[in-house]
């Protein structure tokens, strides 16, 4: 098995076994390899360790559930995803989404904020020149009941310095990012992020003016701190206007598109 098709493996294994108690050492186990072959080569190539990312993703699984499943108490929600305690799934739902759980379903709104990550096997794959893409494909039918619609794709400046200050500073600068455009979002927009620093909004609507307010709503923010350990950062974001065009579009041509429009707004 390489090195792609271990990774692949391990995220599959990830996705299919989040609500269960599972260690890297289980997941070394059925991608036939050390531990710490598959932690050096998950940290690698995710910059995230192999205990850090099933973290992310069950911690987006369940705000996706308490939104869903306003039934369901949020002991309920914290047994399903492993939690024996109230107590210690709030202390891991803050650590990453910055509120408690209750506070977060008052929202009645849920962001993608850690999508799984995308290992495809093909070497030419848009992955390989940029290592860090997450799958958003579970989103597709919705792209394409919208494929006339207006995208506004946004980025971060500069998160490389914020890493250094602390990567739970980092983390703070993406949510804060989403949350911008979440705040900017009309009724029936979706934000999703789409790299390791880079976020889209897909809005409901063809008409490009409403896309182009939408992105001078969340640029009005740029120059605006956030607080970190008593710290203040200032947060600012790239911002442009895309749109997929007329024909119906495979996902990794999508994604690229996405991609190279941000990339365009920095030249």
């Amino acid at each position: 098995m390489d090195n792609l098709e271990i990774l692949a493996k391990a995220l599959e294994y990830m996705e299919q076994h989040l609500e269960e108690d599972i260690r890297a050492e289980d997941i070394a186990g059925i991608c036939y390899c050390s531990k710490s072959t598959l932690e050096k080569l998950f940290r690698f190539v995710n910059h995230i360790s192999v205990r850090d990312y099933l973290i992310r993703r069950r911690m987006t699984k369940a705000a996706r559930a308490l939104v869903e499943c306003p039934d369901s108490s949020i002991l309920e929600v914290a047994l399903q995803f492993g939690y024996s305690s109230h107590e210690a799934f709030t202390r891991a739902f803050r650590q990453i989404w910055n509120c408690s759980p209750s506070e977060y379903r008052m929202k009645d709104r849920t962001l993608e904020l850690f999508p799984r990550l995308y290992t495809p096997l093909e070497s030419g794959d848009v992955y390989m020149k940029n290592r860090r893409n997450f799958d958003i494909s579970e989103l597709y039918d919705l792209f394409q009941n919208r494929k006339h619609c207006y995208f506004v794709c946004c980025d971060i400046k500069s998160l490389i310095p914020i890493n250094e200050i602390s990567h739970q500073a980092g983390d703070l600068a993406i949510l804060k990012s989403m949350q911008r455009m979440e705040d900017a979002a009309g009724g029936d927009d979706v934000v999703f992020r789409i790299g390791g620093d880079e976020f889209a909004l897909l809005t409901a609507s063809e008409d490009e003016e409403y896309a182009e307010k939408t992105a001078r709503s969340i640029l009005a923010h740029n120059g605006e701190c956030i607080e970190y350990e008593g710290q203040k950062i200032p947060l600012n974001l790239y911002c442009t206007v895309f749109r997929a065009g007329e024909k119906t579009m495979r996902y990794n041509e999508l994604f690229t598109g996405l991609h190279t429009a941000l990339q365009e707004s920095k030249e």
